[in-house]
């Protein structure tokens, strides 16, 4: 599992800026699916929006590779959920597309958690491997 987890630490970054997908070695989108190739489309088209509300401290990054709502209404959870979902298409299609095994999905998930964590601005808040919630 660690030969996994350090390979796919490699191609960790592949959501960049706008969740475009960027070629790394390692474990990576290997087929743009349409499904894959609409979740990354959504991220992008949501991402200013997703950017600010974390400037704002209303949507931080959870310890489990997602968004979470930490305030706001019914819009931002609407929001959260919607890039959740996309995430977890990308999540899904690398452990299918990679053969991780069923079991990966939540290695995936965490390894792209310190991925978001590190690339969080200060003053946004990211969720520590502990749970806590923490301003960066």
């Amino acid at each position: 599992m660690k030969k996994v987890l350090g390979s796919f630490v490699l191609a960790a970054v592949m959501l960049g800026a706008g969740g475009m997908v960027m070629a790394q070695p390692g474990y990576d989108i290997k087929v743009m699916t349409p499904q894959v190739k609409s979740a990354l489309e959504a991220r992008k088209a949501r991402f200013a929006e997703l950017k600010a509300l974390k400037s704002q401290g209303v949507v931080g990054e959870n310890n489990r590779g997602y968004v979470e709502a930490l305030g706001g209404g019914g819009n931002v959870k609407d929001l959260v959920n919607a890039e959740n979902a996309n995430r977890k298409e990308v999540y899904q299609a690398i452990v299918e597309q990679n053969d991780l095994g069923a079991g990966s999905l939540a290695t995936v998930e965490g390894v792209f958690a310190g991925v978001q964590r590190d690339k969080a601005a200060a003053g946004e808040k990211v969720q520590d491997p502990s749970g806590r919630w923490v301003t960066k």
